[in-house]
């Protein structure tokens, strides 16, 4: 429920009462009967009541009358007329009355009541309800409903059965009312015969006591609670007031026990929050340790598959694994400040966890584990790339080689027959240019033979895991070229021995062997280029290779030419044959190429072209796709990487700026906290688009020069940061509250630490701090007690001794003159209350007035009581009051005084003897009554020119 600004603004309506809408009539039936036993309670008083809500209202008059009961103020003289215009002059001074207390009447006129609208009229009273009987309820800084619902759940926290967590079918069984009147008249209901199944009794019983022994008109009937699925939450709210203000004489023994939940609940969430520490610091330990090991694994897999699934795994741990960490590691150092802030508060000894679990110890490990990842990712795709371009000269030197051997398949036979031994001399010429045509085919593919062996190589080079069948095949191409080129080398000596037999060729057949040999290479050539794997990585290299076959096409017109002229040179030589008659015995004697293989070729190069086109748009259609992919992350990351950055410097500038309360400060954090989660799921967006890049084997991006791993550290950066933020804020509040520092002291204090905090680090060293404290007012020399001073004062801000002061530590030093804290004294006394003012106090007396929780607490911790007035089961709570381990420490005051000395006190003794700081000022002590007060007050030259010192 909203509060209410300024003195008399209070809280607004809790529901705009909607004109045109209908209660549930269940509903409006409770109000009606609660409504009007509340109002009948205080008309009473008056002499007077009403039957009927939305009939008796309608004059005016008995609601003038109702807030003049009610508020004890005097309202002004109503309109004893019977006309309409009278009735609503006199609603019209209620509802301004009404006004004036700071309550706004949204949608209720005067006229409605007039005209007797049940909704406006009970919605009008329920206005009336909660600012004269609820809004000033007031438990423990909570006020209005939430005030009344946390002082029910206190009072009701002892009783099984009850558990009060809202104004409505929490109170069907009966149980919550009956708990209420015996916490405070147990006397009155034997409350261990109630059962939860039978609310009937349970709601009778307890409206039937209030109304006979505490004065509270029965509001509504067990029947109107229990035949209803959900309570109207007004009418329960209005009951549950009645009980509140009936029993709220006994709140001054609920203050003294909640001074002592206060200090033992300090205790208790400390040791809670150690324990807590430790559990969470063993877990994050304890993943680190399991992590670590799996991410410096560098042991490489040998198939693509098994890589992936690598990266797949990578990316999960990344994913799904590593942020709730780094959720926890940041909620590990939250814990272990605000524990170490509670301790200092406390006046506790600083938290030292165990062996080992030091925030540092885990930022070590932390540092370990990002050490072991940055390089893990790294390699993963690097072996996807090796792998990637391993199986492509796989498959290249597999089909180099097939080549190969299909086209030696045999030539070592045909090199080792003596077939010129009985041919005749034309047949011994034939044979001499066959051979020479087929060392011109030889030399043509020494070059595929130095591409597999160079293939190989590189194989070898990249750790090929199938290398040895590499090599061996390799080896065994290589043996067959070197015996290739010595059988070539013996049959040529051979024929040309016998050449000079040779007299006549062919020169028809010459010319159609020296044609095809060169355009047949060329048809390998190109079926070989057609049907070869490419890979590429942007759209620049697949539009070269678009290129480069474009050009290739260009040229498919002339290699036809070329191929109907070889064509022309057979048909020649069977013209010749057919029109001279010429016997000749066998094929081409030069060449194994027939007209047949050259179409066969040709036909198989033109089938192959639109192949070619076809792959080369797929890849071009896929490069494209990868370029949208590069700019579509790179739109993203260009925007989300400086978001980040700009994020980062404005929760820094906030942090240093004073700007507003540290609840405003806070706010504004908590806003931009909301902002920053608010934008998680841009993050997620450009995660899926980076997995979308890495699935798609995109390995670099020229529009932006942001990375994926740059985004994710930026962000967990910032999480962590406006955490840590918000954590240092609530701390300095906590440390606010508890000082009892004002909100200008707390501006003083930032605005002196900013001044001497040149680099905006966040801490001061020694010199600055030291200036610091000499700009307000300590009087801290260059001399030998100056520097003890001083070590002094450094070994209560840095007890660790790293040569830097924080603002929390700044705030816990200048903030012990105005600390305000419960003293021992206090606690003592509130014991004593809860005790019946005996010197001793009995484990009864405390599980009924603490909550059980606490309760045990203190009696698992106080010493038995051995006065002369000791009782069985006694127990000592003067000296538990004053254990040290308890959080309790004297109040010091001290007086901040810049006024001339005419002001000062009548009462002063004489001056100490002289202050060290000679004629600037003198020390003077005076008393009144019991209260010793130290002040300073300063030489007229120091009060010109409005200098202040503590």
């Amino acid at each position: 429920m909203d509060q209410y600004d300024g003195e008399e603004n209070y809280m607004p309506q809790e529901d705009d009462w909607d004109r045109d809408m209908l209660l549930d009539p269940a509903w409006e039936k409770q109000q009606r009967k609660t409504f009007t036993a509340w109002c009948n309670s205080h008309l009473r008083k008056a002499g007077t009541q009403i039957e009927n809500i939305e009939e008796d209202f309608r004059d005016g008059l008995k609601l003038m009358l109702l807030l003049e009961v009610i508020s004890g103020e005097r309202l002004a003289k109503p309109e004893r007329g019977k006309m309409r215009v009278h009735k609503i002059s006199n609603v019209n001074k209620a509802l301004d009355f009404i006004a004036s207390k700071g309550v706004k009447l949204v949608s209720i006129g005067a006229e409605e009541i007039v005209d007797g609208n049940a909704k406006m009229t009970l919605g009008m009273i329920w206005t009336i309800i909660l600012r004269f009987a609820i809004q000033d309820i007031s438990v423990e800084e909570t006020s209005a409903k939430e005030g009344l619902l946390l002082w029910c759940q206190r009072k009701t926290a002892p009783y099984k059965n009850v558990n009060i967590q809202n104004f409505h079918i929490s109170w069907k069984d009966g149980l919550g009312f009956c708990a209420l009147i015996h916490r405070h008249r147990p006397e009155l209901i034997d409350y261990g015969k109630l059962r939860k199944d039978d609310p009937m009794t349970n709601l009778n019983t307890a409206f039937d006591v209030a109304e006979k022994y505490l004065d509270i008109p029965k509001m509504l009937d067990a029947e109107d609670i229990v035949g209803t699925a959900r309570p109207d939450e007004k009418a329960i709210m209005t009951y549950v007031s009645s009980f509140y203000h009936a029993f709220s004489g006994a709140q001054k023994a609920e203050t003294a026990a909640n001074r002592i939940c206060k200090v033992l609940a300090v205790n208790q969430e400390n040791e809670q929050l150690m324990e807590d520490y430790e559990k969470l610091a063993s877990d994050l330990l304890e993943w680190i340790r399991r992590t670590i090991p799996w991410l410096e694994n560098r042991m490489p897999e040998n198939t693509m598959q098994a890589m992936q699934q690598k990266l797949e795994d990578f990316r999960d741990y990344r994913r799904l694994h590593k942020p709730p960490k780094v959720q926890e590691k940041c909620q590990l150092e939250i814990n272990f400040n605000t524990l170490q802030t509670k301790l200092r508060l406390s006046n506790r000894p600083a938290f030292m966890p165990s062996e080992g679990k030091m925030v540092s110890d885990i930022n070590n490990a932390w540092g370990n584990l990002e050490g072991a990842e940055k390089g893990y990712e790294e390699w993963l795709l690097n072996e996807i790339r090796r792998l990637e371009r391993l199986d492509h000269l796989a498959e290249k030197f597999r089909q180099k080689a097939a080549i190969h051997e299909a086209w030696t398949g045999g030539k070592e036979e045909m090199l080792q027959q003596r077939d010129y031994e009985s041919s005749s001399l034309s047949e011994i010429k034939a044979l001499l240019k066959k051979h020479e045509a087929f060392e011109s085919d030889l030399t043509a593919h020494q070059d595929r033979v130095e591409q597999i062996a160079a293939i190989a190589q590189e194989l070898n080079e990249l750790d090929y895991y199938d290398s040895p069948s590499v090599n061996a095949r390799c080896q065994r191409i290589c043996d067959q070229w070197d015996s290739l080129g010595n059988l070539t080398q013996k049959r040529s000596e051979a024929l040309q021995r016998t050449e000079k037999l040779l007299e006549t060729i062919d020169q028809l057949y010459l010319e159609f062997a020296k044609r095809a040999a060169p355009f047949n290479n060329w048809m390998e050539g190109a079926m070989e280029d057609l049907q070869d794997t490419f890979i590429v990585h942007t759209i620049e290299e697949i539009q070269g290779l678009s290129m480069a076959h474009e050009q290739f096409k260009a040229t498919l017109p002339e290699a036809d030419k070329e191929r109907q002229a070889i064509l022309g040179i057979h048909n020649e030589i069977a013209k010749i044959v057919q029109t001279y008659h010429v016997n000749i015995a066998g094929s081409n004697p030069y060449t194994t190429i027939n007209p047949q293989e050259v179409n066969a070729k040709w036909d198989k190069v033109r089938h192959l072209v639109p192949q070619r086109d076809q792959a080369l748009i797929e890849e071009h259609a896929r490069q494209q796709n990868n370029e949208r992919l590069r700019r579509q992350f790179a739109n993203q990351a260009n925007v989300i990487g400086p978001w980040i950055q700009t994020k980062m410097e404005e929760i820094g500038r906030i942090s240093i700026e004073m700007h507003g309360t540290l609840e405003d400060q806070l706010t504004h954090l908590r806003q931009y906290e909301k902002s920053i989660i608010n934008y998680k799921p841009k993050i997620d967006q450009l995660e899926g688009d980076h997995q979308l890049i890495q699935e798609a084997l995109i390995f670099d991006n020229k529009h932006t020069n942001y990375t994926m791993e740059h985004i994710r550290v930026g962000w967990e950066q910032l999480l962590t940061t406006i955490a840590r933020t918000i954590n240092e804020i609530e701390n300095q509040i906590l440390t606010r509250d508890a000082k009892g520092i004002t909100q200008e002291q707390l501006n003083e204090f930032r605005a002196s630490f900013n001044h001497f905090d040149r680099d905006h680090s966040g801490s001061l060293g020694a010199e600055e701090f030291k200036a610091c404290l000499i700009s307000l007012g300590f009087d801290i020399g260059n001399d030998a007690q100056g520097e003890n001073e001083f070590s002094r004062i450094m070994s209560i801000v840095d007890p660790n001794r790293m040569g830097l002061v924080t603002f929390q530590a700044f705030i816990d030093f200048m903030s012990r003159e105005t600390a305000d804290t419960d003293t021992a004294d206090q606690v003592m006394a509130s014991f004593k209350v809860l005790a019946g003012d005996k010197n001793y106090i009995l484990a009864d007396e405390l599980r009924r007035e603490l909550p059980p929780d606490q309760a045990e607490y203190c009696i698992a911790r106080m010493a038995p009581y051995s006065g002369p007035d000791a009782v069985p089961g006694a127990l000592d709570y003067m000296s538990f009051s004053t254990d040290p381990s308890l959080p309790l420490h004297h109040h010091v005051h001290y007086a901040h005084l810049s006024v001339p000395f005419s002001h000062l006190p009548p009462r002063c003794v004489p001056p100490l003897p002289p202050h060290p700081l000679h004629d600037a000022a003198a020390l003077y002590l005076y008393e009144d009554g019991e209260t010793k007060y130290f002040c300073f007050y300063f030489l007229l030259f120091f009060f010109q020119k409005k200098k202040r010192i503590k």
